[in-house]
This record gives structure tokens, sequence and C-alpha cells, in this order.
């Protein structure tokens, strides 16, 4: 409310020193909270799908400048990596998609072989783009030897951690994300794992000056009024010129409540997932799927007759029409699952025990 009362342009230093000041201070923050060094740089985005952009356009012009190089990612990679290599014009860069093990993380012996592939015949290994959280199941992939892979072949290693990447704040969290501090790039999403409002994301890169060499432009009309004492402009290391104050949505809420609140309030976040899991595999005929990463257990019910898939898709229209409680779908290898994603700093044990009951009570309904 104060930002946009006071409607603060922050994208030059030295229009706005103060609300720069913030915003540098937020993303070294989070540089700090998965271990990137000092040397490291970020800017706030709206969300995910921009700060993927970024992080691959800085990989672009890092390592990839005239084009040719490969990609790897899984099929659980959100679409918006899709979007961001079509609008980088790597679209048509070659593409190799990783097989995943049972829990659908990325085949680390998988990868190896691709790489490995790619340079036996003349194709140059750029970009890998590991999950730090999947969309469909909260799964991690094996990041430390994912990276230690493409120190070896020369790629750049980006982290998708939208939804799940800050989760390294708390202590649980830090250690599902081991890993996440030797990317060359991460995506977050603070309106996510840190319960702020929308349009709250951030892309980091661990070496900063690939920051300033992909997105740094100036013009006559807006030179510098002199030294910063701030830090660098944001505009200078993002696509955006035309920026809000939305570092203050960050800083405020921190200021506010204090770190420890979001570490606890992250941390009953996966205990609730893994006690939503545990319930749901002690129940008759659900299928309660593999064990959580972090928040998001995706699950199915397996009737004594009739189709799986079919009933589990009729079973989410049931409760999101009864109202009581918000889930959604998808499908993982043509199966179809519901999507329990424990997300939001209100949600307590006596919420998830509600949703347990509403599902049995939703099978009861449609078995009549």
């Amino acid at each position: 409310m104060l930002a946009a009362a006071s409607n603060k342009y922050s994208g030059f230093a030295s229009a706005s020193p103060g609300a720069v000041r913030i915003e540098n201070a937020c993303t070294q923050w989070l540089a700090s909270v998965i271990g990137y060094p000092e040397t490291a740089a970020g800017t706030l985005t709206s969300g995910g799908s921009i700060a993927n952009l970024t992080a691959v356009v800085a990989a672009r012009e890092a390592r990839d400048p005239d084009g040719g190089g490969a990609v790897y990612t899984t099929r659980f990679a959100h679409y918006c990596i899709e979007k961001a290599l079509h609008i980088a014009g790597r679209g048509r860069s070659p593409r190799r998609q990783i097989e995943t093990d049972a829990s659908h993380r990325m085949s680390v012996a998988a990868l190896e072989e691709a790489l490995e592939a790619d340079v036996r015949n003349g194709i140059r290994p750029w970009l890998v783009v590991a999950s730090g959280g999947t969309v469909d199941t909260g799964a991690i992939d094996p990041l430390p030897e994912i990276a230690e892979l493409c120190r070896k072949y020369g790629a750049w290693f980006h982290v998708d951690g939208a939804y799940g990447g800050l989760f390294a704040l708390c202590d649980e969290g830090r250690e599902l994300l081991q890993g996440i501090d030797q990317a060359d790039s991460v995506a977050l999403d603070p309106h996510k794992t840190l319960f702020l409002p929308y349009g709250t994301g951030a892309a980091l890169v661990r070496d900063g000056r690939h920051l300033t060499e992909a997105f740094s432009a100036t013009a006559h009309y807006i030179s510098p009024l002199g030294e910063s004492e701030v830090g660098p402009s944001p505009a200078d290391l993002s696509p955006e010129l035309t920026r809000h104050f939305r570092a203050m949505r960050l800083w405020l809420p921190l200021q506010i409540a204090g770190v420890a609140a979001f570490r606890a309030a992250q941390s009953e976040k996966l205990a609730l997932a893994r006690y939503f899991h545990q319930r749901l595999s002690e129940i008759d005929g659900f299928d309660p799927g593999p064990a959580p990463d972090l928040s998001v257990v995706a699950f199915r019910y397996v009737p004594e007759g009739g189709d799986a898939d079919e009933f589990t898709e009729r079973l989410l229209k049931h409760l999101q029409q009864e109202g009581r409680v918000m889930m959604s779908g998808t499908r993982i290898d043509g199966t179809y699952y519901i999507r329990c994603a424990i997300l939001c700093f209100r949600t307590h044990v006596e919420h998830v025990d509600q949703a347990i009951d509403a599902i049995v009570e939703g099978v009861k309904t449609l078995n009549g």
C-alpha cells in the first residue's frame, strides 16, 4: 500500500536512491538465503516467469551468444522455461529431455550420458535447467551432482526455484536444497514461499557481472547524476526500465514480523505436507504418491472397480464444486493425480484435517 500510494519509481538510483537501496538490500538478502557469495547480484521481478527469462538471457550472453548450444531439462520443467527460451531467441536450440527416477527427479546418469553424447558429436552443452521443487510433485532434482556435471562439461547451471527455492530459509529446506548455491543462476518467487503479495519474484546470478553485461544500457537523457552509494540501478540488471517499488513488499514484512516468523511458517508447511501424505497412506483405496520433498503431495484414489483416472478426476471436480477445499489436478505420464499444495501462512493442521475429511467424504459420495 505504501509503495502504491507513494508511486515511487525504483529503476534508477539517481531518481530514487532510497528505493534502490532497499531493492539491492533485498536481493542481497535473498542471495544469502540460498548461500550465494557477495559477488552475486539479483533483480526483483513480477514473478517466476520473468525471473527465469532474466536468467536465460544472462546465460545466453555468458555462454551461448552465437547460438547452437544444447539445452537439458526434464519433462517436469515449468512451461515458462519453454517460453523464456523462445523469447530469448533460443527456442530452436538442440533440446535434450532427461529421464527421471521413481520420485520424478532428474537422473544424473541420464544427464551425463546426454552431455557426453553431445560433446562426442560436436554439439556444445549450454544450459542445464534443474528444478528446486517441481509444480507437479514438489520434487527437487539432485542439485550437487548436476552442478558437478555442469562444471565438467562447461554448461550453465540454472535452478528454477520459483516454487521451492526459498525453503532454503528454514533448516529442513536448506538440507533438502543442498547444491542450490552452486547454480550459476536461480529463479525465486517470494510471493510463493515467503507468503508475500503477488508480483514479487527474483532472479539471482552467482557472478553478478553476467546480469550487468546482459542488461546494462544507457541514454543521454538518463545519465547518472553522480556516483551512487546505494549500489547498481535495477534497470541495469533486468529487462525492465520502468519498474515500481516492489521491494517494499519484501522488505517491510521482514522488518515487521522478523525472519524467524517466516522460517517457522515454512517448517510448518513442510511438516503439514508430510502429515497429509502419512494420513492418506493409512486410508484404504488411496495412492498417496511419492513422499513429498517439499509441500506438494500428488495423490489419487484407486477404486476396487472402474477407471482410477476417471474416478480421481471426478473426485477433484466434486471437491472444487463443494467449495470446502481448493485443490488442482495434473497428469504425470498419463496418470491423473490431485495436487494438494500447502503454501499459505494461514494453513494449519486443523485445515489439513478438514481437507482429508472432505476428500474421504467425497469418495463416499461418489461411491454412492
